[in-house]
């Protein structure tokens, strides 16, 4: 038998511009925007090119390595559920709120794909809540080359 749960995500194209802090002060991803030579106006031209795409819990999207997606329990009990309380606190309130409405709407974690590899961008609180719960994910797929190319 098959358990079958009501509670749903419903995943929408996220805006970029909220993610800005992402592409400049996050530490461990400035190596993938730096060895792709990647600008964060090269992904403001690139974004429209995304797609949303379903994620279920791995730690590739398509047979790419996602880069930082962090996707397996163990992953996720020692960079959330264990992290400090600002940290922690935005999941607990999206939790608290599907928990309770039973359906959410929000941003679709994004995604870069770059010459064969990826990063996750942004969203994994949103992954992860998904993924705790048994929901398949969509995420923000964005093609994206550095500034000497366009968006793959």
């Amino acid at each position: 038998m098959r358990s079958v749960s009501s509670l749903s995500i419903e995943w929408i194209k996220p805006d970029i511009a909220a993610e800005v802090w992402e592409f400049t002060h996050h530490p461990d991803k400035q190596d993938f925007y730096l060895r792709h030579t990647i600008g964060w106006e090269n992904l403001l031209a690139c974004f429209e090119a995304g797609r949303l795409a379903p994620y279920p819990r791995s730690d590739r999207i398509d047979g790419i390595p996602v880069a930082l997606s962090y996707s397996s329990y163990d992953d996720y009990a020692r960079y959330l559920a264990r992290a400090k309380r600002g940290y922690r606190r935005n999941y607990s309130v999206m939790e608290g709120t599907l928990q309770r409405l039973g359906v959410l709407k929000l941003p679709a974690p994004i995604i870069l794909q770059c010459h064969g590899e990826a990063l996750l961008f942004s969203g994994y609180r949103r992954l992860c809540l998904a993924w705790n719960y048994g929901i398949v994910p969509f995420v923000w797929l964005l093609p994206v080359a550095g500034r000497t190319g366009l968006c793959d």
